[in-house]
């Protein structure tokens, strides 16, 4: 063999390395993009799951507020109060399910569901001091379904937040982190509670 077949089998050798290699890490470009796009999808399905049964709360407190204005006469600021939050927490609901995966949408979600919370709260301190609303067979059944319907939120979103968590682990991750940026795959926000009312409320169980 010729020192020019020498050189040229090396060449060779080096552009078959470089093809293979080229190849595996299209390979792994592509394992991980589809990656990251399953576990955007798992993680929007889940928020589907928790804009069922908010849309099932938002219906609920009208109801609600109806029932009440017949006791709570001299609290008109309450009462509207529910009903203002209640109508950001709808729109704010709205624009995060068109994209659960837009972090300002998220964000927008989480405080208004805050002031739902706080808003509600204070309601059910004043329906406290108002035994005969308490005892309304409507609001028992009303206050009845808004905690289990609470309940199913709580644990919707727990879901999703899991989801979340996990999609931003492997988004982070070296080196599929480069791949996300190129691909525009950005940190998913999680829906958090904000504030301790929010935490707590809507406390609707009567005894």
């Amino acid at each position: 063999m010729t020192e020019n077949d020498s050189v040229m089998t090396l060449v060779l050798i080096i552009l078959l390395v470089l093809v293979v290699a080229a190849i595996v890490v299209a390979l792994y470009a592509i394992s991980v993009y589809n990656g990251l796009v399953a576990l955007r999808n798992r993680f929007k399905n889940a928020f589907a799951q928790i804009d069922v049964q908010l849309k099932r709360r938002y219906d609920l407190i009208p109801n609600l507020v109806e029932v009440a204005k017949g006791y709570l006469k001299h609290e008109s600021e309450t009462l509207e109060a529910v009903v203002a939050a209640r109508g950001a927490a709808v729109s704010a609901g709205q624009k995060a399910a068109a994209d659960p995966s837009d972090p300002a949408a998220m964000k927008a979600l989480s405080g208004a569901e805050s002031q739902l919370a706080g808003a509600m709260s204070r309601l059910m301190v004043v329906v406290e001091a108002y035994p005969n609303l308490k005892a309304n067979e409507t609001m028992m059944q009303l206050t009845e379904e808004m905690t289990s319907t609470e309940n199913k939120v709580s644990f919707a979103r727990q879901a999703y937040n899991d989801s979340v968590m996990q999609y931003n682990t492997t988004r982070q991750q070296f080196p599929a982190v480069f791949i996300a940026n190129v691909c525009g795959f950005k940190d998913a926000e999680l829906f958090e509670i904000t504030n301790v009312a929010e935490r707590d409320a809507p406390k609707v169980k009567f005894t």
